[in-house]
């Protein structure tokens, strides 16, 4: 890896999803997912709005795919095997670190109508076996609303350390509340 620069791994497959980077054209299957799912992730998705148009979500679809190639961010969207379906979105994310700390926030969201059948474990699973084998990641995190009880148990099941909680860290429609951190490091990974 040059300083600063990572030409990142761009699909993983497995027998029940792809997770692979945006591509122009996905617009259409992620507006769909992300209406489909709106009640489901307005609760812990800041940005979740009750309708999000094919054009919106080929422009997100297109800075993701920018910010993949210039390597300062890494969206990933999670399809069905023949890539028809758009099951959910997940991302190595820097969140302001340069590449050279080795070190990305896992985040992740399913749509509604496949939570709850250990999917997003998996999913999961998939991405910090990934992230320490086909990329340079030492220690990946993974952060969620202290109210998502479904995000921690993915953490957990997944095999990640729970590092602490910041209490009150966020305000969200006026309320405070809690963020869970999770993390797992390569030398200490728990594999499946």
């Amino acid at each position: 890896m040059e300083k600063g620069y990572l030409i990142a791994p761009e699909r993983l497959i497995t027998d029940d999803f792809i997770v692979r980077c945006y591509f122009p054209g996905d617009g259409p299957l992620l507006a769909e997912a992300q209406n489909a799912s709106y009640e489901h992730l307005k609760t812990f998705m800041a940005w979740a709005k009750p309708h999000t148009t094919e054009e919106e979500a080929e422009q997100r679809a297109r800075e993701w795919r920018a910010h993949y190639l210039l390597a300062d961010d890494f969206g990933l969207g999670i399809f069905s095997p023949d890539e028809k379906r758009l099951l959910g979105s997940a991302g190595f994310h820097l969140r302001g670190v340069s590449l050279d700390h080795k070190s990305a926030e896992i985040g992740m969201w399913m749509r509604a109508d496949v939570t709850g059948q250990g999917l997003g474990t998996a999913v999961l699973r998939a991405l910090l076996d990934w992230g320490f084998t086909a990329w340079p990641w030492e220690r990946l995190a993974w952060h969620c609303d202290g109210r998502n009880l479904a995000s921690r148990r993915t953490a957990e099941k997944a095999g990640m350390q729970l590092e602490g909680v910041l209490r009150a860290h966020r305000l969200v429609d006026g309320v405070r509340r809690d963020t869970f951190c999770f993390a797992m490091l390569r030398e200490l990974r728990v594999t499946s």
